[in-house]
């Protein structure tokens, strides 16, 4: 007994996050498994008469409004992301890099769009779209997505750059300035290579907060359709498999990415130490 209990507090650390994996792979493998379902009304129970088939995974776009919800999700997540990027980017460099009236405050409000609840944002904005923008033409739709989009994904990106900001040895930019280099070339080639992988991790969490959006899309989205929101819809009728199939492609795409990244970055550190 004392043998076993000695083996099981060795590797429970291990145990642990084994059993973490599980869980949170579990939804996954189903949405992979019933991306093959040959079912007939719901996706939502296998049927165990037919067996498994690739059709879906052949026409990923046969059901109706699948890959016209994905194609706006994708053009509503590059759009907010770019926008959210450049502007939390230059926000954090402010916020870090210089001293103005109301630094203090802006710390703190950063914070507020992360800490306030999805559904209370969603009805807050769907509130000024109605009252305030639709006067002057700007009605619920595409652009009133991405406006909601970018004002929750600004705060992510504002903390992420901070975080890599304030984590910079600040004599690093001293050395090049002592190489005679002046304010513009130590930023381009000295800061902004270094706080590139922060960045970039604040572009992909806000891609993937756009892209996986659905409450308060679902206030400010009119009768456009994302494609969560067409996943929750269709979720009443019998989510259709192609949904599946897309969205496990979503995930095998992130996870090749993040595999892709972790390479390059292990061989940038293995070529600077050799």
């Amino acid at each position: 007994m004392r043998t076993v209990t000695r083996w099981i507090g060795d590797r429970f650390a291990m145990i642990a996050a084994l059993l973490v994996l599980v869980y949170l792979f579990v939804p996954v493998a189903y949405t992979f498994a019933f991306s093959f379902n040959d079912y007939r009304k719901s996706n939502i129970v296998w049927n165990s008469s037919a067996p498994p088939t690739l059709k879906h995974w052949k026409d990923p776009c046969g059901a109706p409004g699948v890959c016209d919800s994905l194609l706006t999700s994708l053009q509503v997540g590059v759009l907010a992301t770019v926008i959210a990027t450049v502007l939390g980017t230059m926000l954090a460099f402010a916020l870090v890099r210089h001293r103005f009236r109301g630094k203090e405050a802006g710390n703190v409000l950063v914070f507020v769009p992360m800490a306030t609840p999805e559904i209370v944002l969603g009805a807050s904005l769907l509130t000024i779209f109605v009252q305030g923008f639709s006067r002057v033409g700007l009605h619920l739709g595409f652009w009133t997505i991405v406006i909601a989009h970018i004002m929750f994904c600004l705060s992510f990106v504002v903390v992420t750059v901070k975080a890599r900001l304030q984590s910079l040895d600040p004599r690093i930019e001293e050395a090049a300035q002592d190489l005679y280099a002046g304010p513009g070339g130590t930023f381009w080639r000295v800061t902004l290579p270094l706080v590139m992988p922060g960045i970039v991790g604040a572009a992909l969490l806000a891609f993937s907060l756009s892209f996986d959006d659905f409450i308060i899309t679902s206030f400010v989205s009119g009768d456009t359709t994302t494609f969560p929101k067409f996943v929750y819809v269709s979720y009443l009728r019998g989510i259709p498999a192609q949904a599946n199939v897309i969205g496990f492609s979503m995930f095998a795409i992130a996870v090749v990415l993040v595999v892709l990244g972790q390479f390059v970055l292990s061989r940038r550190r293995s070529g600077a130490t050799a």
